[in-house]
C-alpha cells in the first residue's frame, strides 16, 4: 500500500481547489479526483476543475510533507533526494497532455518558484500512444524548459515506472523503464543557482487543458510511490 503519511493533497474543488491535509489523507479520504483500489491510487482531475493562483490548468496531486503535515522543503545539498513512482495514465483530455511528477522548488527569501523537473505523459490520437519527457529548466529564474525525451510508444494503461533524483553534489537523474523494457536514463550536472532554491517533490494528475465537456479529464493510476532523502 502507497505511504501517504508524507503528502497531503490538492484537488480542483469547487469553486476553488480544496487542500487535504496530511491526517486526512491518513485517515483514508476518498473523493471523486482521488480513490483508493486496493494497494493503488486513482488520481482524477476534470478538466472544468478549479485551479491554484499560481496556474490556469487543474491538478489532483500529492505535495511532499513532513510527519506532521507541515511542508518540507530542502536544498539538494543536504543528501541524496529521490522521487520513485510506478504509474498508469488511463485517460487524457483533448490537449493529450499530464504532468505526473515533478520537482519544484522556492526561493527562501520570496516564496516564488518555479519547476526544476515537470515529468510528462504526452498521448498522440494518431498513433494511439504517448511518450514520456521531462521538462526541465537550466536555472530557476529561466522562463522555458527544455524537453528531453525519455520513453516512446508507451500505450495507455502500460505501467511505467520513473525515478528523479537530484544527489548532494548537484546531479540530476531521471530514469523511466515502460512495461514493454523499453528504458532511459538522463543526467547532468545542475547550475548553482539551483543550490539557493528549496526544493520539494509532486505526484499525480496535473493537465495541460482547462476546456471542454463536463466529463473530459485525465485519470492516473499510481502503484507504488515513495520519496527518500
Amino acid at each position: 500500500m502507497i505511504d501517504l503519511s508524507t503528502w497531503n493533497l490538492t484537488i480542483p474543488s469547487e469553486p476553488r481547489p480544496t487542500e487535504v491535509p496530511t491526517q486526512q489523507l491518513q485517515k483514508g479520504y476518498q473523493s471523486r479526483y482521488f480513490k483508493r483500489d486496493g494497494d493503488s491510487i486513482v488520481f482524477w482531475v476534470p478538466v472544468g476543475g478549479s485551479h491554484t493562483q499560481d496556474s490556469t490548468f487543474p491538478r489532483t496531486e500529492l505535495r511532499e510533507t513532513s510527519r506532521d503535515g507541515s511542508l518540507y522543503n530542502w536544498y539538494y545539498s543536504g543528501g541524496d533526494n529521490e522521487l520513485r513512482a510506478t504509474l498508469s495514465v488511463g485517460r487524457v483530455p483533448s490537449q493529450n497532455k499530464i504532468i505526473i511528477g515533478q520537482i519544484h522548488s522556492k526561493s527562501p527569501t520570496s516564496g516564488d518558484g518555479e519547476p526544476l523537473v515537470k515529468l510528462q505523459y504526452h498521448y498522440y490520437p494518431r498513433t494511439r500512444t504517448g511518450s514520456i519527457e521531462a521538462l526541465v529548466r537550466n536555472h530557476p529564474d529561466d522562463s522555458a524548459s527544455k524537453n528531453i525525451p525519455l520513453l516512446t510508444d508507451v500505450r495507455l494503461n502500460e505501467r511505467v515506472t520513473y525515478s528523479l533524483r537530484v544527489t548532494s553534489s548537484g546531479q540530476l537523474g531521471l530514469r523511466a523503464e515502460s512495461a514493454d523494457g523499453e528504458k532511459q536514463y538522463y543526467r547532468q550536472a545542475l547550475s548553482k543557482t539551483w543550490s539557493k532554491q528549496l526544493l520539494y517533490f509532486k505526484a499525480g494528475a496535473y493537465i495541460s487543458d482547462n476546456k471542454g465537456a463536463d466529463d473530459e479529464g485525465g485519470r492516473v493510476t499510481f502503484y507504488h510511490l515513495n520519496a527518500a532523502h
